[in-house]
């Protein structure tokens, strides 16, 4: 097995890092040489992406990495639905706007005016939110139609980047299927949903599949940074995407949870399932690695509890996340398993920026639940909503797939929360497989290497992924306190919908 040294970028919605990877002693490795903030801009009420400044951390990146040795390949992987907008010269014509920005509102249901919601969901297959990428180019055509006709092309985020790099316009399959404009079934832009729109057809690229090359540095890139044409490859964008390819499953049958900012939480199948069930479930199907599909669930994840400390940092309180977890440890020792507060992580107040914790209070309040008042109890309420959560969709996803599940896969960065890992398990009864952390770079480097021909498919790379160090499994704790507060649990968050 060769020695080739490939780049990785992953952007984060609050910050993005820069690693180098390899496969050695038949192990993928990883090097993190650069990391950096990935900070919003509100401008006149709008909130931005700050892309030029992205794009500086990029180059940086390349920059630390030639001064590691080199690299033999660059990929960029990001969060999913937005995008940058070029006039026909390929100039950007705005910074792309945050998913966060209230300018959806409204739109969902202004789609289905144009397109029946049944017809909308079986051409898509995806779970509808207003953060989509329908939605928010539904808006620009109502209420900023001069900047749509100013458009050329639309590129998601590491498209986008990408371009920035090369020069080459391509769309990744992963990517585009966050978009709610995707035909599922046959894995290309769909006519007749960007027709009910309105929405002007040729601004869509070319789709590429998950790990083509797209092109090489461009020489402006090369002359300036003082490094060689290398390729770029256009990983699975979405970062849930490359974080599934390091799901270190044995089966082929397993459940994920992609748990960062938000968690994805779902099954790899060999194609779309598109019925009624999964449309009342509101249950989405993404495109991955060969094509395979990702029927999952969005939920919100380790926001509400980045959110709250955010908001404790603002009040004048600078506490680590590891500080957080042991008040919610402290909390449970004080009370024992009773579920005194549950939220319902996906309710709407909890998607903005701002005070989460307060709005926790005041849905406590309002459902009639003991009210939390400290950070301990606070935390503690998020964690035990979350895995009340994931339990509620491992039943939607079982009744839609007809199959049973032993074992729930957790990567990414929550799986250092052991207290959430643990709750999983007890609130799902299964045994949970927590690890890699680092599963959306190694994803992402290890989609490289296949396309340099260093490892060969999924398989090899999920079996190199099943002796990574950090993974570690917790096995479920059975209370009758547990399932009696899942029953309520799922009754509340029924009553609400």
């Amino acid at each position: 097995m060769g020695k080739k040294r490939v780049l990785a970028f992953d952007f984060g919605a609050s910050s993005g890092r820069a690693m180098l990877g390899t496969c050695e002693d038949g192990q993928i490795r990883l090097k993190e040489i650069h990391r950096f903030s990935n900070d919003p801009v509100i401008v006149n009420g709008t909130m931005y992406w700050d892309v030029l400044r992205l794009f500086h951390e990029i180059k940086q990146g390349i920059l630390k990495a030639k001064q590691e040795g080199g690299f033999d390949s660059i990929g960029i992987d990001t969060w999913g639905v937005d995008f940058g907008l070029l006039d026909e010269d390929g100039y950007l014509l705005e910074n792309p706007v945050h998913y966060r920005d209230s300018r959806t509102e409204g739109m969902l249901q202004e789609s289905f005016k144009r397109i029946p919601k049944k017809r909308f969901y079986e051409i898509t297959g995806n779970q509808f939110m207003e953060i989509n990428t329908a939605f928010q180019l539904l808006s620009l055509k109502l209420k900023r139609p001069t900047l749509l006709n100013r458009a050329k092309r639309m590129l998601f985020m590491p498209d986008l980047l990408n371009f920035m790099l090369t020069g080459q316009q391509k769309t990744e399959y992963s990517i585009a299927s966050t978009s709610q404009l995707l035909d599922a079934g046959k894995g290309t832009w769909s006519k007749e949903v960007i027709d009910a729109l309105g929405l002007p057809e040729d601004i869509f690229t070319e789709i590429v599949p998950s790990g083509t090359k797209v092109g090489c540095l461009s020489p402006a890139i090369c002359e300036e940074l003082g490094v060689e044409p290398v390729d770029v490859i256009a990983v699975a964008g979405h970062d849930t995407q490359c974080a599934l390819v390091a799901v270190p499953a044995k089966q082929d049958d397993f459940i994920f949870i992609s748990c960062g900012t938000w968690s994805l939480f779902g099954t790899e199948l060999e194609q779309p399932l598109i019925n009624e069930k999964s449309e009342r479930y509101n249950i989405t199907n993404e495109g991955g690695y060969g094509k395979k599909a990702s029927f999952l669930k969005n939920i919100i994840g380790l926001w509400l509890i980045q959110e709250s400390r955010r908001q404790w940092i603002r009040e004048g309180e600078e506490l680590g996340f590891g500080d957080l977890e042991e008040m919610a440890k402290e909390s449970i020792e004080q009370t024992g398993n009773t579920y005194p507060s549950l939220i319902d992580p996906d309710a709407p107040e909890f998607v903005p920026a701002g005070n989460v914790p307060r709005r926790i209070q005041e849905y406590c309040r309002r459902t009639g639940q003991t009210v939390p008042k400290t950070k301990g109890e606070i935390v503690r309420c998020i964690n035990e909503s979350l895995a009340f959560k994931y339990r509620m969709n491992l039943e939607e996803i079982a009744d839609c797939t007809g199959k049973t599940y032993d074992s729930i896969h957790m990567v990414g960065g929550g799986t250092q929360s052991k207290l959430l890992c643990q709750m999983t398990a007890d609130a799902c009864a299964c045994r949970v497989v927590a690890g890699p952390v680092e599963a959306t770079v190694m994803g992402n480097v290890a989609l490289q290497l296949m396309a340099a021909g260093e490892l060969d498919g999924l398989r090899e790379v999920r079996e190199l992924i099943q002796k990574s160090p950090d993974i570690a499994v917790y096995e479920p704790h059975t209370a009758s306190e547990t399932e009696e507060a899942y029953l309520r649990f799922k009754a509340m968050v029924e009553a609400a919908q």
